[in-house]
């Protein structure tokens, strides 16, 4: 017998030889990263589109949107409000002065009227005879229409303004500055170079030639002023009131208080052509 083995069987297959060996499976092909990161992105981005479109509006961001624009629009009318009182926040010192003496004396006259209309209301309710105190009253207050309308002369306290004007600087401005201010500080009656100032008194002209309701005056300008002497000069005395501003045109103004002042210049009454009373 022979000793030789088939070579072949030393190489069978539980031997483990190299040979007989079945090559070793590879995993199936994955995906390579970029490929995964560019599915993922378009993925998010329809996420992103879907959540935003169509828009879901609930109560709750309703009621949120509707308190954010109402505290927007109370910005918006404080911001408004406050700019509108920049003006006397930027004003100067003096003006506010001038401002706040016209309020005291614009409150002071009507706290004197309201006294006066109740003093009168009391006088009717405890009259004897109404009818006489009412016809008294009734012509008390024609006459004080009278003074503001100018039909009727006047006399009492007040000041007397004098304006010299050598260079011809005074403008018809100027002169209607003083007006307003007297008229502020409570001016009752005034009368300028015989000439009565009633609501509807205009000045007119340049320098040196101007006019008063179409009447020609010179220089210098008299202001016949019945009021509270007290009230009256410290208006015009005012630092940038009407005196200083004169004086920075080279013009002169003079203050002087009397006890009785006389304004006799009158005004013709007119009859309205349309208007008529409605008293009944």
């Amino acid at each position: 017998m022979s000793n030789e083995q088939n070579p072949s069987s030393e190489h069978g297959p539980g031997s483990g030889g190299p040979s007989g060996a079945l090559p070793p499976e590879r995993p199936a092909s994955e995906p390579s990263r970029p490929a995964r990161a560019e599915a993922g992105e378009v993925s998010g981005r329809q996420r992103l589109r879907a959540g935003l479109w169509p828009p879901r509006v609930s109560r709750a961001q309703l009621i949120v949107a509707l308190l954010l624009f109402v505290l927007g629009l109370g910005l918006a009318i404080q911001v408004r409000s406050n700019s509108d009182n920049s003006a006397l926040r930027g004003a100067r010192q003096e003006d506010l002065v001038r401002i706040l003496d016209e309020l005291d004396n614009r409150t002071e006259r009507l706290e004197d009227e309201k006294q006066r209309l109740d003093d009168q209301r009391t006088e009717l309710e405890t009259s004897s005879d109404q009818a006489e105190e009412a016809r008294k009253q009734t012509l008390e207050k024609e006459r004080q229409l009278g003074i503001l309308a100018g039909t009727v002369a006047a006399h009492g306290p007040g000041i007397t303004l004098t304006i010299g004007d050598p260079g011809g600087a005074v403008e018809p401005d100027m002169l209607l500055d003083a007006i307003q201010e007297l008229r502020a500080a409570g001016a009752e009656a005034i009368e300028v170079n015989g000439v009565r100032v009633v609501a509807n008194t205009y000045f007119s002209g340049d320098g040196g030639e101007l006019s008063v309701d179409g009447r020609k005056v010179e220089a210098p300008y008299e202001f016949k002023v019945i009021g509270k002497p007290q009230d009256l000069e410290p208006a015009l005395n005012i630092p940038g009131g009407v005196v200083q501003t004169l004086e920075k045109e080279q013009a002169t103004a003079e203050v002087a208080r009397a006890d009785d002042i006389v304004v006799d210049a009158l005004r013709p009454a007119r009859q309205p052509d349309h208007a008529r009373s409605s008293s009944r």
